[in-house]
């Protein structure tokens, strides 16, 4: 079932994203050559305290997982696509990290992911974020009412795919709102003019994933959690929350 949400409630989810996007900004200043996985969530975490905000990540257990996530935020380095579990692994020159991470406020979740590199960044590495932000602008562009859920998969999926790179299966947005994972599903690649109509008053987490290679297949590594590339190329990932209103595009997430 979607939940329309009112103009209130879009403003409340616009207060919960702005702490993610607080938050994101801290940890990319924070990530250098040395520092740790496990030190870029406690940054994070305490961008959240400050905020007095909840973490929808800490504790998450869905069907698939054989554990709680343990951490605020997803840190996923180079070959892991999504749902990195923070380590003590410090991070080195030319890593490429994608970080995800989301905040519960008043009562509602925003959700939002970024990918950076650290120290000299590989020029294939930077086309291949660039990509990805592309391909989320896009997919944004489309979220607008009239228009349906294919359309926004199709925006992103011809992004990434004239860009040459893969898109991991089965993984991609989802509704948002009282909880971090709602109906309807965003896919990053579909038919135009299919799927769910767009209405005002839809929110939705849109977050393209891409994998280096242009090859599709991915693993789950032993934690049950991180997802990798088959192959071990670099992968990307961006997201942002948005509200579809008659307005257009409203991203409650957006970083200033």
């Amino acid at each position: 079932m979607v939940e329309l949400k009112t103009r209130a409630s879009i403003d409340a989810m616009y207060e919960a994203g702005q702490v993610v996007a607080r938050t994101l900004t801290a940890v990319r200043e924070a990530a250098d050559v040395g520092v740790s996985l496990l030190e870029l969530d406690e940054v994070a975490r305490d961008v959240l305290r400050q905020a007095g905000a909840g973490s929808p990540f800490l504790g998450y257990r869905p069907s698939f997982a054989p554990t709680p996530f343990p951490a605020v935020i997803c840190a996923s380095v180079n070959d892991a696509i999504v749902h990195g579990i923070p380590t003590g692994r410090r991070l080195r020159d030319g890593d490429l990290v994608s970080i995800d991470c989301g905040a519960r406020l008043g009562g509602w979740v925003g959700d939002s992911a970024i990918s950076f590199t650290v120290g000299r960044a590989r020029p294939a590495d930077v086309r291949l974020i660039e990509t990805a932000e592309r391909a989320l602008a896009a997919g944004i562009a489309a979220a607008v009412p009239g228009n349906r859920i294919g359309d926004i998969a199709h925006a992103i999926g011809t992004v990434c795919r004239t860009g040459g790179y893969g898109i991991p299966d089965g993984f991609g947005g989802h509704g948002i709102g009282r909880h971090m994972h709602e109906d309807p599903g965003v896919p990053n690649e579909g038919r135009p003019g299919r799927g769910l109509r767009l209405r005002a008053g839809m929110a939705i987490a849109i977050e393209p994933m891409l994998i280096a290679s242009g090859h599709d297949d991915w693993h789950a590594s032993p934690d049950g959690w991180t997802l990798k590339t088959n192959d071990g190329s670099r992968a990307a990932h961006t997201e942002h929350t948005v509200a579809i209103t008659e307005d257009g595009p409203r991203v409650l997430t957006e970083r200033r």
